[in-house]
């Protein structure tokens, strides 16, 4: 049996050697053996909900000076555990332990914290379903649970 043209078994080799280097580029990587899926709380999803175990106060990176206010939410899809910032000025009174909340990403650098609040990679946008910046400005009232 005589060996194929010289052509394609090039190509074959070409192709079979890019697809073996592709693995050392880090994105493809993490994409192929979703490894941002395992490791993120939300599971890839773009928001969860949980239920508030308690309000933190985390103290902002230098050079600033406040206390940004949080709470620990655990997740109702898989139990863990994430801390979520209040957004928005009083934010934190109208969210009480045992609420339901809904997260979402807060909006940094590929899933990172954002801005000077370390650690805090997710931010508040529902209170017993309703829309928490709607509490904040005084268009709605939270209802009781």
């Amino acid at each position: 049996m005589s060996p194929p043209p010289s052509g394609l078994n090039t190509a074959g080799r070409l192709q079979a050697l890019r697809q073996r280097r592709r693995w050392s580029d880090r994105y493809y990587k993490r994409r192929i053996l979703h490894l941002k899926e395992k490791s993120d709380p939300l599971e890839g999803a773009p928001q969860a909900r949980g239920i508030v175990i308690e309000k933190v106060g985390v103290e902002a990176k230098q050079p600033n000076s406040a206390i940004r206010k949080c709470v620990k939410v655990q997740l109702i899809k898989n139990g863990r555990q994430i801390t979520a910032f209040a957004v928005g000025d009083g934010a934190i009174n109208f969210i009480d332990e045992h609420d339901e909340v809904m997260v979402e990403g807060i909006g940094g650098r590929m899933g990172r914290s954002y801005g000077d609040i370390p650690g805090v990679r997710y931010k508040v946008i529902q209170v017993n379903a309703v829309s928490l910046d709607e509490l904040v400005r005084g268009r709605k009232e939270k209802p009781q649970r």
